[in-house]
């Protein structure tokens, strides 16, 4: 893809948050792009726990110069942008923050998001840690056009302080943040909250108990993700099926096969 396709991507995604609510479904391997592609979603995003299992390993696990080939895989294989799902964005790594982000829009990506859990310490970070590291990844972003998503994970960590998680959003958007996520959250009420405090576009996490898309839309929220919720679908009509035909011999998972016409406009 030329400098110019990949500049009018992320011209295009930028768009995309100004007004209005979009999906942006988290594929796991070229095959889920190009089908989430197919059926008509405007930009897509990586998961990390869904990379993970894609490469037999746990959520965690994969280390920046893996991702940075899934990204460039990814951005090769579809036409419409693609963000991506940094983690901590790889702070211990050669060049920190900085030099992910600048990989990974080399990579052709279109947007970064970086959350404040640090999986190699196991905590959320200091929220002056955590302030100083979306900065660093606003102004490595920059430079490229980069849409920069800040994430607050209190609430996938049992930590559930909305105060804290709204004081926390507010900083990231004040260094710099074009969105912002707090993943785990389900109630309309809270997620009012923030789309009324955080002061920039509001990312929700599709869950069970969650207000559907039209709802949230009526919320104010400007994007729902997936994260790795089609990947563990996926997965999981796979053993279901291959249940059946171990356990009872049958065959009545190829009822429910793949679509040939939308297999062609994917893979053909």
């Amino acid at each position: 893809m030329s400098a110019t396709d990949t500049a009018e991507l992320r011209r295009r995604f930028r768009t995309l948050h100004q007004t209005g609510i979009f999906v942006m479904p988290n594929p796991w391997d070229v095959g889920s792009a190009r089908l989430l592609e197919v059926v008509g979603f405007p930009a897509l995003a990586t998961t990390s726990s869904g990379l993970g299992a894609a490469l037999g390993r746990d959520d965690q696990t994969v280390g920046r110069d893996e991702l940075v080939r899934h990204v460039a895989e990814l951005t090769a294989a579809v036409g419409i942008p693609v963000s991506v799902d940094a983690e901590c964005a790889f702070p211990r790594e050669p060049g920190g923050v900085a030099e992910t982000v600048r990989m990974l829009a080399d990579a052709g990506a279109s947007g970064v998001s970086i959350e404040d859990f640090d999986p190699v310490a196991g905590e959320v970070l200091a929220l002056e840690r955590a302030s100083e590291a979306v900065g660093q990844a606003v102004e490595a972003a920059a430079r490229h056009g980069l849409v920069v998503t800040a994430r607050a994970e209190n609430h996938l960590y049992d930590r559930d302080d909305l105060d804290d998680t709204v004081r926390r959003l507010r900083a990231y958007v004040a260094a710099g943040a074009d969105a912002v996520y707090a993943p785990g959250l389900t109630d309309a009420d809270d997620i009012a909250r923030l789309v009324a405090e955080a002061g920039a576009p509001v990312n929700v996490l599709a869950l069970p108990g969650a207000p559907s898309v039209p709802e949230l839309g009526r919320l104010g929220v400007r994007r729902v993700s997936t994260g790795g919720g089609l990947t563990w679908t996926a997965y999981g009509a796979l053993v279901d099926a291959a249940r059946t035909l171990l356990d009872e011999g049958r065959y009545a998972f190829l009822e429910h096969g793949l679509d040939p016409e939308v297999r062609a406009r994917a893979f053909g």
